[in-house]
């Protein structure tokens, strides 16, 4: 049976923080909470001395019922009571393989990582999502271990869980964990050209295919074209998921 401390494992085990560490978080959190509100975006922040939520907004998506106060006070008990038996077991594994890979990045580098995962959380009204979640290192402790986290949790577009990846900032490589050989491998990021990205963005604002054909001045067809290229590229069915991927790969 698992248990909410076996989520935070041995390889990112923050005992104590110094008074260097605690004046680094001087009311950083009215930012975070600033953010949330501006942007309507699902985030916590995880501490990882304490084992739970420090922040939880209050946008519906995470919550399955609660408010964002209730899931901090439940803290990682939350996953155990929501998330799909089979995906806790894919929660612990990213915990690990993702611990395991910070610890081989240079100090200096660290923040600049994120990983990122897809699970399914069953809510009250026992309807399962699919979530995107990608975290990234918010302060670190004296001995360069992770002690808070800000995470972010969008709707995913994955049809299975795990989608394990860490990718740095400003960095075109990805690393993909496979869960069958249990090892990363490399792989490049998605690129677009300017069209695809010109046709996507005025997609996400609305606009229809003949509309985008006037307004960058190609046919109809040409538009339609650019974007059956682009669900190739991106592996989707519809504008809807090629947007939501290109959001969470931040090329849009």
């Amino acid at each position: 049976m698992s248990k909410s401390d076996d989520f935070f494992s041995y390889q990112n085990t923050v005992h104590e923080v110094t008074r260097k560490d605690y004046d680094q978080t001087l009311n950083y959190l009215e930012p975070i909470k600033a953010f949330a509100r501006t942007t309507n975006k699902s985030i916590c922040v995880i501490d990882y001395q304490k084992k739970g939520f420090e922040f939880v907004s209050n946008h519906p998506l995470f919550l399955c019922g609660h408010s964002g106060e209730e899931v901090q006070a439940l803290g990682y008990e939350f996953y155990l009571k929501y998330v799909l038996k089979e995906d806790l077991e894919l929660l612990l594994k990213v915990n690990m393989v993702g611990f395991d890979f910070y610890d081989q990045i240079p100090l200096a580098e660290r923040k600049k990582h994120i990983i990122s995962y897809d699970f399914r959380l069953k809510n009250n009204d026992h309807k399962v999502i699919m979530v995107h979640q990608e975290l990234t290192p918010l302060f670190l402790a004296d001995n360069g271990k992770i002690w808070k986290a800000l995470c972010i949790i969008s709707l995913s577009t994955a049809s299975n869980s795990g989608n394990i990846e860490i990718y740095k900032d400003g960095d075109n490589k990805i690393f993909k964990y496979d869960l069958e050989t249990e090892c990363w491998k490399t792989a490049a990021k998605i690129e677009l050209n300017d069209r695809e990205l010109e046709i996507l963005r005025y997609s996400a604002r609305g606009f229809t295919t003949n509309e985008i054909a006037e307004v960058i001045f190609i046919s109809p067809d040409t538009v339609k074209f650019h974007r059956k290229k682009l669900f190739e590229k991106l592996d989707v069915s519809n504008i809807s998921e090629a947007i939501a991927v290109l959001s969470n790969n931040r090329l849009l």
